[in-house]
């Protein structure tokens, strides 16, 4: 979910050609994600082989990054290490909502309802061991590169835009924006007409840009207070403070500038305090463990192994598949072509 800071920032729509030649910090667990909740049968059941595993998230790779690399992107998927310490409390509320949404899915299904079904099937997706290897596979199959983070992904991809290694993070949470990502990419994924969730009513949806820098001149704060501001507000690492939205949080933290007063000011007036650990959790959202030891090379893809992975392992249509690495063979061919003339 990440921080909510949505009301505060302001962005701009984004033709996906405007892109081109941008090296972009993918956080793959976001996007993976994505594709696990969207790319479903009309009952809200994932796609699935004749030996029921799971395919969602190898059908939204294939044909996403095709329409990437076709349109001249340079994608980099930066997969999660090991969480924090201090983020185990929210990982065990996500797995209990998923095992509540799940109840709702076999009741949804008793009553024959296949809008209810397929909404609370959404909100069961999980991503394994095996899905994350699988996708490390593919996406290392189409010659697209991967880099591990120590852990949280959304903060190496972070990371590496601040250090210059990428042009922008690509994800959906705010998140990115307290880790120093210095242009976030939101909906990159998932733009074109969307079905609003329980209307027949849809809408276009475009990828947009944030920048960091101009927003917080605009806000008039330092990156440090809008992590104030995101602890205060609730993150993945702790529970905000209730009564404190975006826009209470920013005059909160343009009003102290010491964290400890304004700790002390929150406790007396709300009634509640910040976590005992707050400050680990604020220096982790300043200096996030990073990785720097991987290679950004963008390689022809090895058409076998792809061939060998969707249509023999996992029952994807040999003829769509092939006709698919055609287009991206094209792509990365028109992508050398430039580069050499230029």
């Amino acid at each position: 979910m990440g921080v909510n800071l949505k009301p505060l920032f302001e962005s701009t729509k984004i033709g996906i050609d405007q892109l081109k030649g941008r090296k972009l910090a993918v956080d793959a667990f976001n996007i993976i994600y994505q594709f696990l909740t969207s790319i479903r049968q009309r009952d809200g059941a994932p796609l699935m082989d004749s030996h029921d595993n799971v395919t969602s998230h190898l059908t939204g790779l294939f044909y996403r990054n095709i329409h990437f690399l076709e349109a001249g992107l340079k994608p980099i998927y930066v997969f999660d290490g090991e969480p924090p310490c201090f983020k185990h409390s929210t990982i065990e509320v996500r797995a209990e909502r998923k095992e509540r949404a799940r109840v709702r899915y076999e009741e949804a299904k008793h009553e024959g309802s296949f809008e209810k079904m397929k909404m609370y099937a959404q909100q069961t997706a999980v991503i394994n061991a095996e899905i994350i290897e699988e996708s490390k596979q593919l996406l290392t199959y189409l010659g697209i590169p991967i880099v591990q983070a120590v852990t949280e992904g959304e903060a190496q991809a972070a990371q590496m835009v601040a250090k210059g290694k990428a042009d922008a993070s690509v994800s959906q949470d705010f998140d990115s924006l307290l880790f120093g990502s210095l242009v976030l990419i939101r909906n990159l994924s998932v733009s074109g007409r969307r079905k609003l969730p329980r209307k027949n009513d849809y809408v276009m949806v475009f990828p947009e840009m944030i920048k960091l820098k101009p927003n917080l001149d605009r806000l008039g704060i330092t990156r440090e207070k809008l992590i104030w501001l995101g602890v205060l507000v609730g993150t993945d690492y702790n529970q905000g403070i209730k009564g404190i939205g975006p826009k209470t949080g920013l005059k909160l933290v343009k009003e102290y500038d010491d964290f400890d007063k304004l700790q002390r000011f929150v406790e007396d007036k709300y009634g509640m305090g910040l976590p005992y650990n707050i400050d680990v959790i604020i220096e982790y959202f300043k200096n996030p463990p990073y990785n720097d030891q991987f290679e950004l090379r963008f390689r022809k893809p090895d058409k076998e192994k792809v061939i060998e992975m969707l249509s023999d392992r996992h029952d994807f249509s040999k003829d769509r598949i092939e006709k698919g690495l055609s287009r991206l063979e094209k792509a990365v061919d028109s992508r050398i072509s430039q580069k050499t003339l230029f």
